[in-house]
């Protein structure tokens, strides 16, 4: 993501700890509900959640995680995520722009949600590179965006999980968990 597109993201965390109301949205309530719904009861191992914003879906995530790494490109963002994750001791926030090299090599599974238009085409096929190495075989990949685009996305959200998953260059079984008017959850297993 661009230093202007994380500075936008930063003013904003920095005049609200909820800019979207994530917390306390019903909308953002049946979408978190959808994700959890993807990830399945737990306990799941380690988790990589990407773009962890304020950290509300990183504090749903949690208590089924044996190891959550919430990563969010802003200073403001991540501190609001530690401080969501605070009562999980298994739970970490990390600041990370992507695209970078993760935290940890593996992961059992990975989370992004509200990320990938955000990113160029370039990076977004960087970061699909990274995942498709990052993910064990058998991994969970959960995808959770808008349908609908805003004026400050780098690409169309139309087709955004598509295209991404084809920058992984990984076989895939794609299953949508739900879908709105607004949003889109999806659950990805690599196949081996």
């Amino acid at each position: 993501m661009s230093a202007a597109g994380l500075d936008q993201f930063a003013t904003k965390f920095s005049e609200s700890d909820d800019p979207w109301l994530t917390f306390t949205d019903r909308d953002e309530a049946m979408k978190r509900r959808a994700i959890l719904r993807a990830l399945g009861p737990g306990p799941i191992g380690r988790v990589l959640e990407l773009a962890a914003g304020n950290g509300s879906n990183s504090a749903a995530i949690a208590p089924r995680a044996l190891r959550l790494d919430a990563t969010e490109g802003t200073q403001e963002g991540t501190q609001l995520t530690a401080e969501a994750i605070a009562p999980w001791h298994r739970a970490r926030a990390l600041r990370l722009a992507l695209p970078a090299p993760f935290p940890r090599p593996l992961y059992d599974v990975v989370v992004i949600a509200e990320l990938l238009y955000y990113l160029s085409p370039r990076d977004m096929r960087a970061v699909a590179e990274a995942i498709a190495r990052a993910l064990r075989p058998g991994g969970t990949l959960v995808l959770a965006h808008h349908r609908i685009d805003y004026y400050d996305f780098a690409q169309h959200a139309g087709g955004i999980h598509e295209r991404f998953l084809g920058g992984m260059r990984s076989r895939t079984n794609c299953r949508i968990v739900r879908r709105t008017g607004r949003w889109i959850v999806a659950v990805v297993k690599l196949t081996e």
